[in-house]
């Protein structure tokens, strides 16, 4: 039992998935028919229109994708199916996408929240920052704010589609430009209402099996669509609603339109609900949405960082990217890539003047992610896809690359920009690869010290008669020259347990990570070979279990059972409060749950 594999407990509903969702998916509305008159004023409802229809498509292909990768169906899952450059390719565009959205998210957010324009970039760039510091800690619950505040959302969107009802109208609306050419440039340039799709097909990974459906041969494919169509459903009906009401304001109010395209949801709300309930009301109004909306973009912002440092981690840990990558602090997260995640968010804030300027660089991210991940599906002979199926994700994939050639064409900043994401992210790749056949078979000193003679004195220890024992330990402590104790006493086996705890969202299937080995992990080896060669000195038998878990409470109790422990011994932790608060006690968590037959010992 020298290692055993990541523990990734299937434990998420499709109401939970479909709140995870919204809170990515259901916030384009907050900035795309803002953007959409900014593209193209009172003629822009066809164009909104046909990006609501191709947002509908692609739900339904993304139902499809759901189906067949029941383990994690993102870019880099459906895409490594067909070639490692390839993944590489969509895992880079996906990152773009992400650095674009942590960024717009946290703008926009601070827009709805009434921040002055003076000071709206440096409270763009602290929140970002304070996010990224949360991050270090690696929450368990990232996506908590977004479910909770999903519902508060739909009904806000329902009132200001209630308050407009009475005064929709089709007058102010003029006709599109008669150039297909122009028309197609500015349904390109709003197609932001894609962003966040690509979001549950990383969730099937952790979704509830459909029932009959076992570990082995998972499948998701009911959850999936209970979780997509009620979200796809609301994105498309509300945001076609929310951009009629938009356009059926005086069209002497254009200037104004446009002033707040950066919020356009709270301005409608504080316009209509003053018509139907007076200024007093429609201002408060108008304050309520801005804190609702802001904060669903705020969850946003902390979900894009959380995914990308999942996808950077699982890129190191592919061998895609440098192995400093999988390097994780204290808490479980990768400290390297939480640099990147939160500081590449930053830069974009820093150089850019408006939340236009990033929607520019937001869409060939988005529009290449999901153009990637639907022709690799589409193209895969090894998928069992009705003819149908294929030939309806063949049509949406020829359309989004088309979209994503006229982005290219027509928005220099954004393929500057997803140029120098590409060439560096393959270029760090090249580096990775150059350099992962280098070994040694020299030991550090560090290991050297911990098999020393004077460094294993003090943990010798006291010898009489006993059963099996499982301890969990961090590090060199007291609780394992105990736990050796009394394995001698009950003349038993001692497992030694080391978790690595991992706090990143993984974006595929956990058969793409390397088989963990104790040997490979610093602190993880220093216990070990120093147990080890404590056990041949005493005649006890010492067996390593090396587990990387993103839940060690779940994780002792499983391997408890398995071996059939008879005592389980653990640490006191020594976590800060804050940590505490952030990540709960494993402690608790044990004790609440471990069966009657075992021993519990906390040895402080």
């Amino acid at each position: 039992m020298d290692s055993v594999g990541i523990h990734r407990p299937r434990n998420l509903g499709w109401a939970r998935a479909a709140a995870l969702l919204y809170g990515d998916w259901g916030t384009s509305k907050a900035y795309v028919i803002g953007l959409a008159f900014v593209a193209a004023g009172f003629s822009s409802l066809p164009i909104i229109l046909a990006v609501c229809a191709l947002t509908g498509l692609v739900a339904y292909n993304y139902t499809i994708v759901c189906k067949n990768f029941p383990d994690g169906g993102g870019v880099y899952s459906a895409a490594r199916e067909q070639s490692r450059v390839l993944a590489v390719l969509g895992s880079l565009l996906l990152l773009a996408d992400f650095m674009v959205t942590a960024a717009m998210s946290c703008w926009d957010a601070m827009a709805y929240f009434g921040i002055s324009r003076e000071y709206l970039k440096a409270a763009t760039l602290g929140f970002i920052l304070l996010v990224g510091f949360i991050n270090y800690f690696g929450p368990k619950h990232s996506g908590s704010l977004a479910v909770l505040l999903a519902m508060p959302m739909v009904i806000i969107v329902l009132a200001i589609v209630a308050l407009s009802a009475p005064h929709l109208t089709f007058v102010h609306l003029e006709r599109p430009h008669d150039s297909f050419a122009v028309n197609w440039v500015a349904f390109a340039g709003v197609i932001l209402a894609l962003s966040g799709v690509e979001a549950i097909a990383n969730l099937t990974g952790v979704m509830k099996l459909d029932k009959g459906a076992t570990p082995e041969n998972p499948r998701v494919t009911s959850t999936a669509r209970k979780a997509i169509w009620p979200v796809a459903i609301e994105v498309v009906l509300i945001t076609a609603l929310l951009a009629w009401a938009m356009l059926s304001l005086p069209a002497e109010m254009a200037p104004q339109i446009k002033s707040r395209y950066e919020d356009m949801l709270r301005f409608l709300g504080e316009h209509y609900g003053t018509a139907a309930l007076g200024p007093h009301l429609g201002q408060v109004f108008g304050v309520v949405i801005g804190l609702v909306v802001g904060l669903l973009l705020l969850s946003a912002v902390n979900t894009a960082i959380a995914a990308l440092i999942g996808l950077l981690y699982m890129l190191a840990r592919d061998r895609e990217m440098p192995q400093p990558f999988t390097r994780l602090n204290a808490h479980g997260v990768p400290w390297l890539p939480l640099a990147v995640a939160t500081l590449l968010p930053v830069f974009l804030v820093v150089i850019s003047d408006n939340l236009h300027s990033l929607a520019d660089l937001y869409a060939i991210g988005v529009v290449g992610a999901i153009t990637v991940n639907l022709g690799s599906c589409a193209f895969n002979a090894r998928l069992k896809l009705k003819a149908w199926e294929r030939l309806i994700m063949i049509g949406t994939f020829l359309v989004l690359f088309a979209v994503g050639i006229t982005i290219a064409k027509t928005k220099p900043a954004a393929l500057f920009f997803v140029v120098c994401v590409l060439g560096v992210g393959f270029a760090l790749r090249w580096w990775a690869m150059k350099h992962a056949g280098y070994e040694t078979i020299i030991i550090k000193k560090e290991f050297a010290a911990a098999v020393s003679a004077d460094h294993i004195a003090q943990f010798r220890p006291n010898l009489t008669p006993g059963q099996s024992i499982l301890v969990a330990a961090r590090g060199l402590t007291p609780v394992l020259r105990f736990a050796i104790e009394e394995a001698k006493f009950r003349q038993g086996n001692l497992y030694v347990l080391y978790i690595k705890e991992l706090a990143v969202n993984l974006p595929g299937p956990l058969a793409n990570l390397e088989r963990p080995r104790w040997q490979d992990d610093h602190q993880a080896a220093l216990i070990m070979y120093a147990m080890i060669k404590l056990g041949q000195e005493i005649g006890v038998t010492v067996i390593p279990v090396y587990v990387v878990s993103e839940n060690p409470a779940a994780t002792i109790l499983d391997i408890s059972a398995t071996i059939g422990a008879d005592v389980l011994m653990l640490g006191s932790t020594h976590r800060t409060n804050l940590a505490r608060l952030l990540k709960g006690n494993v402690i608790t968590e044990v004790a609440k749950n471990l069966p009657e037959n075992i021993q519990l010992v906390i040895h402080s």
